[in-house]
């Protein structure tokens, strides 16, 4: 039953369960990312019950503006190593 809710959350248009299930695809096959979109349901049900609160959708394209993030941030990383100082509107 809960392959079948994860196999319609993918079927849902610009939410975070679809864009995670179009990441794990490539990497683990449709069956084995239909079952980890299953346990991200299982587990956010969990908390939703357990703390009492709406679930929040975080959006299609979360996942890529977190990446970009962490990409920004780790070059920033890697030029301060290097010695070089960082106006204000560089890290901005």
């Amino acid at each position: 039953m809960l392959t079948q809710f994860a196999w319609a959350a993918t079927r849902t248009k610009k939410t975070y369960l679809r864009s995670k299930y179009e990441s794990l695809v490539g990497r683990r096959g449709k069956k084995r990312a239909l079952v980890a979109i299953g346990h991200k349901i299982l587990v956010a049900a969990y908390f939703i019950l357990k703390d009492k609160t709406a679930y929040k959708e975080l959006g299609g394209d979360y996942l890529d503006n977190r990446k970009k993030d962490r990409q920004i941030q780790m070059h920033l990383d890697k030029l301060k190593e290097l010695g070089v100082k960082l106006n204000k509107e560089m890290v901005a």
